[in-house]
């Protein structure tokens, strides 16, 4: 079989998978909602907002820079969310003498891919968020100038991670698209999992950071790729 007929065969099993994602049953945004709030990633990351908003509002002393940090963050976010994706839930496990350095959102993320129809891998794992949210109150009560804007920082950031996971698990599940902007948001994030891995990194903005890092091309011109549900090829070396 030539490399043309290989070509072609892959961008009709796409196709045909795609018809079969658009032709399940739509479930409704409340029942998606209902689900979301099954899992305890938003109930962690929602507690974690209450609290430094009550902090925050508590201890006063607002100023400009109140403004100013949310406006970086989420300008910044686009472009830390392909990183992470990039660098962190995209990993190769590396052996560093006995050791396998392999961390659990990765080996997750992994599995993800695998399987992105299995609605509990869609969301970060509990571990994970545990971790951040200790590392979270270290920068923001350390780094920050003062605990006031150190508090703004930690209200901001599981807003910001409220928003990623409800995107993220919107996008997985059954509700199907009815706006411009949130269908530019599905049609990508599909490619990345079932066209090409490789690109459209960025899941709660569409052509911002991918564009600037020249991984949103034309999905025309991109090959199936034949590790989209198995990154970097591991069940292969396993």
């Amino acid at each position: 079989m030539s490399a043309d007929e290989i070509d072609i065969r892959a961008r009709r099993q796409v196709a045909a998978e795609e018809r079969r994602m658009r032709s399940r049953h739509s479930m409704s945004l409340r029942d998606a909602f209902a689900e979301f709030l099954r899992h305890p990633s938003p109930w962690i990351m929602a507690a974690f907002l209450v609290a430094a908003l009550v902090a925050r509002v508590w201890l006063g002393g607002w100023g400009l820079a109140d403004l100013i940090v949310p406006v970086v963050m989420v300008a910044s976010f686009p472009l830390v969310e392909w990183l992470i994706h990039v660098f962190v839930l995209h990993w190769r496990p590396k052996r560093l003498g006995p050791i396998t350095i392999d961390p659990l959102v990765s080996r997750k993320h992994r599995e993800h891919h695998h399987n992105p129809r299995n609605i509990p891998l869609i969301f970060i794992p509990w571990q994970v968020l545990i971790v951040v949210i200790v590392a979270a109150l270290v920068v923001g009560l350390l780094v920050f100038t003062s605990v006031e804007r150190g508090l703004t920082f930690l209200v901001v950031l599981p807003a910001i991670g409220l928003v990623y996971e409800w995107t993220h698990y919107l996008i997985h599940s059954d509700y199907r698209p009815r706006h411009a902007f949130y269908r530019r948001l599905w049609r990508n994030h599909r490619f990345h999992h079932y066209r090409n891995e490789h690109y459209w990194f960025t899941v709660t903005t569409a052509g911002t950071a991918d564009r600037l890092l020249r991984t949103y091309p034309d999905p025309d011109t991109v090959e199936k790729s034949p590790t989209a549900k198995d990154l970097h090829a591991l069940s292969r070396t396993e």
